[in-house]
Formats: structure tokens, C-alpha cells, sequence
């Protein structure tokens, strides 16, 4: 496999982003989130919100490109990792590496010395994957996934690591 491509998303991108989230985010979130965070994450959800990140001057989205193709993406906010998805044909390939990579330089950039993420707490692959990689588990919190209707909380557990 060639080397993945890092660069800015663009609007064009979002259908691409949608569908990898859509899917990783089932992949991880399947019976470890309250059915109420299930009811609204619908895959016309997911097409609303990547549009609407890749335009958010708050959000920094960084696509990972693959033979012209887009595998996988990074949203950033402030100090905190939004958003780390791997399209599934691509992952193990390295990507995710290099996308954190990019999100902790981009965190950095944003002149925080320390950056932090959440995981559900029942997706013990991600959290493995962020173990290796560094990040420390804090611990458990209710994480309020944002929903137009108000937060709905989530277990998860908080990771962070410092940066420089």
C-alpha cells in the first residue's frame, strides 16, 4: 500500500467522511451507548455532521488519501480529539497511527501542551489502539454526546497525553 496522504478535508470530502464514520462508529458503539445516543445517530446524521465539520472553522478535519481515495480522517477541536475513523478496508494499514500523529501535531499547533480524547468504555479495541500509542486512561466519566436536542450521556473513558 502507498503512503497515506494527510491534508486538510475539503466539503467534497464528506460524503467520503460520513460513510467511514458511519460504519467505524457502529463498529465501536454497537451495545456499549444508550439506546437514546443509538436513536439519533442515524447514517443521514452522520452526513449532516461531517458536512458540517469540514466547513467549522473550530473543527480541524484531516482526511488520510489513498490512491486518490479517502480512508480514513481526523477531527480536532481545541485540545480534544473529536473524531479518529479508519475506513475498514484500511485499517491495520498504519493510517490510524499517522492520523493521531497528525491530530497530536494539530493540537500542539493550537498551543496546548496536552490533548485528550474520549472512548466508550466498551470499545476495548480503540482503547488498546490509544494505549499503545501512548495516551494514558484516566478513567471513566459520562461524556455528553452532542445532539441537537441537548447532551446525552455517555460512558467512556478519558485519555489524554502530553504533547512537546
Amino acid at each position: 500500500m502507498n503512503e497515506p496522504l494527510l491534508r486538510p478535508a475539503t466539503s467534497a470530502d464528506a460524503v467520503s467522511i460520513a460513510r467511514i464514520w458511519y460504519s467505524g462508529w457502529r463498529d465501536g458503539h454497537l451495545g456499549h451507548v444508550p439506546d437514546a445516543l443509538l436513536a439519533v445517530r442515524t447514517e443521514e446524521s452522520f452526513g449532516v455532521r461531517a458536512a458540517e465539520h469540514v466547513v467549522d472553522p473550530a473543527t480541524r478535519t484531516v482526511v488520510a488519501e489513498v490512491e486518490g481515495a479517502v480512508a480514513g480522517f481526523v477531527m480536532v477541536v481545541g485540545d480534544e480529539v473529536e473524531q479518529v475513523y479508519v475506513s475498514s478496508e484500511h485499517r491495520g494499514s498504519g493510517i490510524a497511527r499517522s492520523l493521531l500523529a497528525e491530530a497530536e501535531r494539530l493540537v500542539a499547533a493550537n498551543g496546548h501542551r496536552s490533548a485528550w480524547l474520549a472512548v466508550v468504555a466498551g470499545n476495548v479495541r480503540a482503547r488498546r489502539f490509544y494505549e499503545r500509542q501512548g495516551w494514558t486512561d484516566e478513567g471513566r466519566f459520562d461524556h455528553t454526546a452532542p445532539h441537537e436536542d441537548g447532551p446525552i450521556p455517555t460512558p467512556a473513558h478519558r485519555y489524554t497525553k502530553p504533547l512537546g
